[in-house]
């Protein structure tokens, strides 16, 4: 039998990663979506009496609220509308015969507020907490062309970054003292990928990773479970996608699949769809990340084109 050549055995090495790759891959869908979600089981009730969730009133934070509502969690509802407020806190309780509290806060303003906040919440126990507010650019931009710049910039910084920070100092405390509570940062896939014209967008939502990452491996002994969540396409409002599919499913259907994984995965899409995204931009950023940059690009500044044309008609 002839002995394999160099080459030849490169060829062998290389086919065995590449496989070795494949079944480390699909293990791992295997037990994020399957294995993982029926083993880890959170019964979310026995974190706290109550949950809080920020920006709570519509599309995904709203999905949060009712669905940890389903759950039994007594829920306090955070957002800046109180018309809506009061709605949702009707629906819930409504619905799901459980307790709720508004608290009527508008996270783009001064520091003041999270006084206002501490004040709301003091002596409530809180075993689950969803930092879910944030605000995104209008269209896609370029940095130095965002309408009324200025005040984008600021409202994107103190409502994606400084709130989560300042709203989970609050709760975190008392987490710690009892020894258990869930966190559940709410990012966006925009942060894995190249986001020409939603670069300041894109930058917060990098921080909500960076900071979520860090805090679990900081508490994480402590007996608090933190869960960054970093969602693609969903059809709600602020995403102003109005057709669901399979890549863009609904903010229910959303949030099942993301609360079903907490206590499995720290990191994650949330949604199977999304992360085969995730997983299809990282092979054509293997192949080249210029490609991936100008493929994100060119979509980014169509949607560009669309949205000042329709802002013109108005």
């Amino acid at each position: 039998m002839a002995a394999f050549t160099p080459l030849e055995k490169l060829g062998i090495a290389l086919s065995v990663l590449l496989l070795l790759y494949i079944v480390l891959k699909i293990w791992k869908v295997l037990y994020v979506f399957i294995i993982g979600p029926a083993v880890n089981r959170i019964d979310f009730k026995s974190q706290g009496k109550w949950a809080m969730v920020t920006g709570s009133t519509d599309g995904i934070g709203k999905e949060y609220a009712r669905q940890l509502a389903a759950h039994g969690c007594d829920v306090i509802l955070v957002s800046r509308s109180l018309d809506k407020l009061n709605a949702t806190a009707e629906e819930i309780e409504k619905d799901f015969k459980v307790q709720t509290k508004i608290v009527q806060i508008d996270f783009s303003q001064g520091v003041e507020i999270y006084e206002t906040l501490s004040n709301q919440i003091k002596d409530l126990e809180i075993g689950v907490l969803v930092n879910n507010v944030g605000v995104s650019y209008i269209y896609p931009e370029y940095f130095l062309e965002l309408p009324d710049w200025h005040n984008i910039i600021s409202n994107l910084i103190n409502v994606n970054i400084v709130s989560m920070v300042r709203v989970t100092a609050l709760v975190l405390p008392d987490m710690v003292k009892r020894g258990k509570g869930i966190v559940i940062n709410v990012g966006s896939g925009s942060f894995e990928l190249p986001a020409a014209l939603l670069t300041v967008y894109a930058a917060s939502k990098a921080f909500v990773a960076k900071f979520s990452e860090g805090l679990s491996a900081e508490y994480s002994n402590k007996g608090i479970i933190v869960q960054c969540v970093n969602p693609g396409f969903v059809a709600t409002n602020m995403s102003k996608i109005r057709r669901t599919s399979f890549f863009a499913p609904n903010a229910k259907n959303y949030v099942k699949s993301a609360l079903s994984l907490v206590g499995t995965t720290k990191m994650t899409n949330g949604y199977f769809s999304h992360s085969l995204l995730t997983f299809g931009s990282d092979c054509v950023k293997a192949i080249s990340e210029d490609l991936m940059t100008w493929l994100s690009k060119r979509s980014l500044e169509n949607s560009r084109r669309i949205m000042i044309r329709k802002y013109k008609k108005q």
